[in-house]
């Protein structure tokens, strides 16, 4: 494996590459993945385009093409780009999870549970797809099974912000105010942001 300075040597020697062999799925995918960790979604889109206009089969590529739909909020091509993967790769869990978001996004819990229960099929310990999944079971008041699955996400991903504040959405709905702020506080050390009208809801029942 070669070498690179910065993200933009890596980008110039791609881009010599492709000048040889214009037709290379992984190059443009590579390329792709180069141009997203500079946040340039733009050339990003354009190089995973190329990749599966040349790999057809190419699931990743149908996947990070989701994931930057989903950055501009354009859900139907998110789930559009992501049925996509899974017709490539059937037994890929990330497109299921990603479908099952989507689904979830949209309201439509029955079709987000069906793709998530998938997902967690394929990968028992895709935490994306716990987290999204304790959401939709939140969602159908379903707070055991929510919480038996998030015990599991917490257990082995102890910083996951999107779970202690599903797992703080439970423990108030059962009025354990005092355990929902702990969750909370929790879910903020590890980067989420708690909905302001939730946290005030928990501060003021609990006395924290």
């Amino acid at each position: 494996m070669e070498q690179f300075d910065n993200i933009d040597d890596y980008i110039a020697d791609l881009k010599s590459k492709l000048r040889d062999n214009p037709t290379c799925g992984n190059t443009h995918y590579n390329l792709g993945v180069a141009y997203l960790s500079r946040r340039d979604f733009l050339e990003a889109e354009r190089e995973f385009l190329d990749a599966v206009a040349h790999s057809p089969r190419m699931a990743e590529a149908y996947v990070q093409l989701g994931g930057i739909a989903l950055q501009r909020g354009d859900m139907e091509s998110c789930l559009s780009y992501n049925v996509q993967a899974t017709q490539q790769r059937p037994f890929f869990a990330v497109p299921w999870g990603n479908i099952g978001f989507v689904y979830m996004q949209q309201g439509d819990n029955d079709k987000a549970h069906k793709s998530l229960k998938k997902a967690l099929k394929l990968d028992p310990d895709f935490a994306q797809a716990q987290a999204t999944m304790s959401s939709v079971l939140i969602a159908m008041n379903d707070f055991e099974e929510a919480d038996k699955l998030l015990k599991t996400l917490l257990e082995k991903h102890a910083h996951f912000g999107p779970g202690w504040n599903n797992k703080a959405i439970i423990e108030a709905e059962r009025g354990n105010w005092g355990e929902a702020a702990v969750c909370i506080r929790k879910a903020e050390e590890s980067g989420f942001d708690v909905p302001e009208d939730f946290k005030r809801e928990v501060e003021e029942k609990s006395g924290n």
